[in-house]
Order: C-alpha cells, then sequence, then structure tokens
C-alpha cells in the first residue's frame, strides 16, 4: 500500500477494529484467566480452606462456560457465509479484452488486478471480496447466478488477496471503452489498500460479524437453538456497534486513497465520463420503471435491456437539449465490444434484472419467456391492454352495470349513440364511459346502491388481499379474502393516500376498489416468483425478492386509469387501425396514422376524477374512433 494519506487513516482505523476483536478476545479469557491463578494457589498452598474451594469450582465451571460461548461465537463468526451481491460472472474466455483492460489499467496504477469480473444490473461499480471458503471453489452452479455468461467454463479462480470487480452492465453499452477505463480508474485501485494485511483481516471480522447477525436472525434455521442463537446474534450486534465507527472511516480512507492514486490515471477523461454516469442512471431508471415493469407483470422478460439503455438515452439526447452532443459519441467503439458475446451476457442481465427488482422465477418458462424489442408492441403493450381492458368489463359485470344503458339518457358530449348498435351484447368503450359519467339528477352511490352493483361497496371495501408492508410503507399481495360489510371507520374505501383527496365521482371509487380487490386476487393467484430457484445454496434469500421493488404497487385510482386508458386504445385499434407502440422514455405508446398519441392521459384523468367525458369523446371523434363498437379482449 502506497504512503496516500488515505492509506494511513485507513489502516489506523482497520488496528482499531481489530483492538475490539482482541478486547473481546481477552475477556472471554478472563475467567479461565482467574481459574488458572486460583488452580496454582491451591495446588501451592497458597488459597487453602473451604471458601477458596468453592471459588474454585465456581470459578471453573464459569470459565468453561464462557470458553465455550466464545468459541460457539467465534465458529460462528468464522463459519457464517458473508451475503454476496446478485452478479453475473463474467469468465476470461468470454471477456478478454475487458480482463486485458484492467490488467493493463492495475498496472498504470501500480495495484493488483482484480481477481476475476462481474456485472451487476445497476449503474454501479465496486469491489467484493469474495474468499470466503463458502464461495469457492465454484460449484456446477456457483454462487453466482448465471455463472460464465458467454462461456461454458468454470468461474475463473480467486486468489487470497485481490476482490472481484463488479461493473454495472449499463455502463459496458453507454460508454466508450476511454470512459469506462476512466470510470473504473478509482475503483481498481482500491485493490491497493484491500491487499493490505491489517485492512482486509479488519475487512474479513466486519463481514463475519454481519453475516453472523444475520445467521442468528433466521428463526427458521434452528428453532430448537433459539436461545443460542439469540445469544450469538447479541454478542455479535455489541462488537458490530463497537467497530461501525472504526469502519466507517477506514472504508472513507480506502475511497480517498483510491481516487488519490487514480488521478494520474486519465483524469480529464473521467470529468467528462461522470457526466455519461448520472445519464446512463436517468436512462436506466426510465427504462426499468416505464418499460420493463409493463413487461415483467405479463410474464414477459426484456431480454436485451443494456442494449435498450442505449436507445433509451438516444432519444433522451435527442429531445433533451441538455444531452445534446452525446449521442455524438457513438461513433466511437462501446465499451460492450470488449465482450466476445455481448447478447449473451446482456440476456443474463437481463434476467436477473427482472429477477432482483421484480422477483421473477430464476429460469425462462411457459409463464415466464423473453421478448425481443421488435416483438415488445404486439407480445406486450397488445396484450396489456386487452388484458386490462377485459379485466375491466369483468369488473363491471360483477358490478351489474348492464351493456344496454337507455339510449335516452343524456350524454357529455357528442352525438346520442345508436340504440341499436349501442345494445350489442360485446365488450365496448361506451359502455365504460356512460357507466363513469354520472347523468344530471342521478344520487349518489350511498343513496341509490342498486345502480352500482354491490351496496357494502359504499360503505367499505373488501379485505383487497393486500397486507401492508411494514418496511416499504406499502401494500402487497396476501391472497387472503376477507368478509365484506365492514363499518366505514374501520376499513375506509381506496387506499390509505386517497382520504385527502376524495373522489367527486362515487361510480369511479367504487369501480377503482372492485378493481384493486380483482387485481390482487390475481397476483396472489400467480405461481410464487421463487418456484423456479434451484435450491443449491443461493446467493441471497428468495422470500425477500424483489430485492429492489421498483414502484410501490399502484393505487385503485391509478389502476383504474390504466384500464379505462387501455379500453381506449383497443377502441382505437380496432376501430381506426391504430397500432401499439413502444417509446424508449415513456414506454407503451398508442400510434395513430404512425404518429404517438400525447394528449390521451389528462383527457382520461377528467372522466376518472372529475366524471367529465367531454374532453375524450371530443377526442374520440376527432380521430374517429367508435365507442359503441365491439372490440376484441385478451
Amino acid at each position: 500500500m502506497g504512503a496516500e494519506a488515505g492509506a494511513q487513516v485507513a489502516r489506523a482505523r482497520a488496528l482499531a477494529v481489530l483492538r475490539i476483536r482482541s478486547r473481546a478476545l481477552a475477556i472471554a479469557l478472563l475467567p479461565a484467566a482467574a481459574a488458572v491463578i486460583l488452580l496454582a494457589g491451591g495446588s501451592t498452598g497458597h488459597f487453602v480452606g473451604p471458601g477458596w474451594s468453592v471459588a474454585r469450582v465456581v470459578v471453573c465451571v464459569l470459565a468453561l462456560v464462557v470458553l465455550l460461548a466464545a468459541g460457539v461465537v467465534a465458529l460462528v463468526v468464522a463459519r457464517a457465509r458473508p451475503a454476496v451481491s446478485p452478479t453475473v460472472a463474467i469468465a476470461e474466455e468470454a471477456a478478454p479484452d475487458l480482463y486485458r483492460l484492467m490488467r493493463d489499467l492495475a498496472d498504470r496504477l501500480d495495484v493488483p488486478a482484480p481477481s476475476a469480473i462481474a456485472l451487476t444490473p445497476d449503474c454501479d461499480s465496486w469491489l467484493e471480496d469474495r474468499t470466503h471458503p463458502a464461495h469457492g471453489p465454484p460449484a456446477p452452479r456457483s454462487a453466482d447466478e448465471i455463472a460464465g455468461a458467454g462461456s461454458g467454463s468454470h468461474l475463473h479462480r480467486r486468489t487470497a488477496t485481490a476482490p472481484v470487480l463488479v461493473i454495472g452492465s449499463p455502463f459496458l453499452w453507454w460508454m466508450r471503452v476511454g470512459e469506462l477505463r476512466a470510470v473504473l480508474a478509482p475503483v481498481v485501485a482500491g485493490t491497493g489498500p484491500s491487499a493490505q494485511p491489517d485492512i482486509a483481516a479488519a475487512r474479513r471480522f466486519v463481514r463475519g460479524l454481519d453475516a453472523a447477525v444475520a445467521a442468528s436472525a433466521d428463526r427458521g434455521r434452528c428453532p430448537g437453538l433459539r436461545p443460542a442463537c439469540a445469544g450469538i446474534g447479541w454478542v455479535a450486534r455489541l462488537m458490530l456497534r463497537g467497530c461501525q465507527v472504526h469502519a466507517s472511516e477506514m472504508e472513507r480512507g480506502v475511497a480517498a486513497a483510491a481516487a488519490e492514486r487514480a488521478q494520474a490515471v486519465d483524469y480529464g477523461l473521467r470529468i467528462v465520463a461522470q457526466e455519461q454516469v448520472g445519464l446512463a442512471y436517468a436512462g436506466w431508471d426510465r427504462l426499468l420503471t416505464r418499460v420493463a415493469l409493463p413487461a415483467w407483470r405479463m410474464g414477459r422478460w426484456p431480454s436485451r435491456l443494456d442494449a435498450g439503455v442505449v436507445a433509451a438515452l438516444t432519444e433522451l439526447s435527442r429531445r433533451d437539449r441538455l444531452a445534446e452532443g452525446f449521442a455524438s459519441r457513438l461513433g466511437e467503439r462501446p465499451a460492450c465490444d470488449l465482450l466476445e458475446e455481448p447478447g449473451t451476457v446482456d440476456e443474463a442481465t437481463s434476467l436477473l434484472a427482472a429477477r432482483l427488482f421484480h422477483g421473477g422465477p430464476a429460469e425462462s418458462g411457459p409463464d415466464w419467456s423473453p421478448v425481443d424489442w421488435q416483438e415488445y408492441p404486439d407480445e406486450v403493450v397488445d396484450r396489456k391492454w386487452r388484458t386490462d381492458a377485459a379485466r375491466l368489463h369483468r369488473v363491471l359485470d360483477t358490478l351489474g352495470v348492464r351493456r344496454a344503458p337507455d339510449a335516452t339518457a343524456p350524454h357529455s358530449g357528442g352525438p346520442a349513440p345508436d340504440p341499436a348498435i349501442h345494445a350489442s351484447d360485446g365488450p365496448t368503450l361506451a359502455r365504460v364511459l356512460d357507466h363513469l359519467t354520472p347523468a344530471e339528477g342521478v344520487e349518489t352511490a350511498a343513496e341509490h346502491p342498486d345502480a352500482y352493483g354491490d351496496p357494502s361497496l359504499t360503505r367499505a371495501t373488501e379485505d383487497r388481499g393486500r397486507e401492508h408492508d411494514e418496511s416499504f410503507g406499502r401494500e402487497v399481495p396476501s391472497g387472503r379474502e376477507g368478509p365484506t360489510g365492514h363499518p366505514a371507520e374501520e376499513i375506509p374505501v381506496g387506499h390509505p393516500g386517497d382520504e385527502d383527496t376524495p373522489a367527486a365521482n362515487p361510480r369511479s371509487a367504487t369501480l377503482a376498489t372492485r378493481l384493486g380487490v380483482e387485481v390482487a386476487r390475481e397476483e396472489a393467484a400467480a405461481t410464487p416468483p421463487a418456484a423456479g430457484q434451484k435450491a443449491d445454496t443461493p446467493p441471497w434469500d428468495d422470500d425477500a425478492l424483489p430485492l429492489f421493488p421498483l414502484q410501490p404497487p399502484r393505487t385503485d385510482r391509478e389502476l383504474l386509469t390504466d384500464h379505462v386508458t387501455a379500453m381506449v386504445c383497443c377502441a382505437a385499434m380496432d376501430t381506426v387501425g391504430a397500432t401499439p407502440g413502444l417509446d424508449w422514455l415513456d414506454g407503451p405508446t398508442l400510434l395513430v396514422d404512425g404518429v404517438r398519441v400525447a394528449d390521451l392521459a389528462p383527457r382520461v384523468l377528467s372522466l376518472v376524477e372529475d366524471g367529465d367525458a367531454a374532453p375524450l369523446r371530443a377526442w374520440l371523434v376527432e380521430l374517429g374512433i367508435r365507442p359503441e363498437k365491439p372490440v376484441r379482449l385478451g
């Protein structure tokens, strides 16, 4: 380790962590030392008498108990498996140019080269120590969930000291080779301090304590030994709290030393490359939440997410003047060219992203299959809209909404529909518009429950098959059905956040509540995400998936808005030949004559929230969409 100021601070803090370990060992040996003194005093005739005999017995028993407990704690700390980040391991045969680039960079920095390289579906990069015995050598299916992407060989053997370099996969596809080298220089420089014996020992000790706390908290692992597990956890947490400040300062010192050492390598280019880091993060987040999430909910996972982020960022640079000039970089060599088979690696990271952010199965199956970007509009967007439209009409059927309403009822804007056509038994957009548009003189749902279906929904909702997830402050499906007819003060209609903005349209509130119940039941009846995971040492807890939920569950009002929008899009596709499309920044979109429709959302919101169908009906007339014509459902 060099003479950087940060490195000296890191070593001093590492020694402080090791002193805590030494103090814990000294405390554990203290009763044994007292027992040795008493026994030696008795054998030499100094400590004689009944009192000293009793003291010797008590202290010896106490020393044995303390030594046994300390041995158990030390064994758990040493053997507990530290947490490993879910990654896609890249064998050297699958990316020889990338390994060569990292070794050259390490030589320029005068630090050890990383022992292996792995990819993560996130916009971040770091070094990760995987030298624990539980992490190697690799089995046929290693600790990484997809081992050796792009190659059938085993994962590159890890050395005893050098950590694994984890690279964010969006960086490889968006950044150029020079930019990637500049961005990774401070990360690779961290292998120097990592090789320092004191820092390495302190890190192993802290990771062991953290793993021991996690192991002792696993209630299902040792039901008969819960008191012992609780004691081990208490001791580990006590030592971990004592190490917390020193460990944090040690890592800050390591980061400062790495940054100082990396200043001599591509410093000017790194300043420019940092702009690409922020841009890549924005594009990746947008791609996951707007494009990938709808596909995941349909049981399909986009197999080229990293290639998609390039398209999304190129579109962003075209729309946003702040990103002007970024697209001109695309003529340079992308960093993904350093991989032998970029498509295979992209597919592996895309599947891992679906698993981490949505909780999908670990392998493809009939209900979990990949989808290409060319197939996305037909396989995801069209299916999503027609499935939502079908669910909307099923809920209307359960509410007892008539398919042939009174043709003489007033309509908000546009001509009155033809009764002969409007009386069709098929699902129509007109049925939705008429139901969500309260006619003049119509009473509220509480006064005339028969017009709105189930009267109990006006006082309370059913048990929605959801439970509050306290860790995320959201609701997740639980699969339970509860009784109806609870008092309104116990279970309010709608989501907890909806009481501040009461619905002006009671029909919308009732329909939204029923949609929330229906969606929750469908999600609860779906196959558990972890069902496809094999039982051979997974690197994380399957019960905790998804590890990083992208968004909280949609509220009932958002669900209703999405379903009404889907119904409008289905009517547009079946009457005027509109087509489903994919917008890289906004996700599913409707194309009319090849032009993206951008003014539909506020008109749907006006209908859902205010019961005002005039803007939407005017829009339908303008485009020639016939709401009274039956549509094809999914």
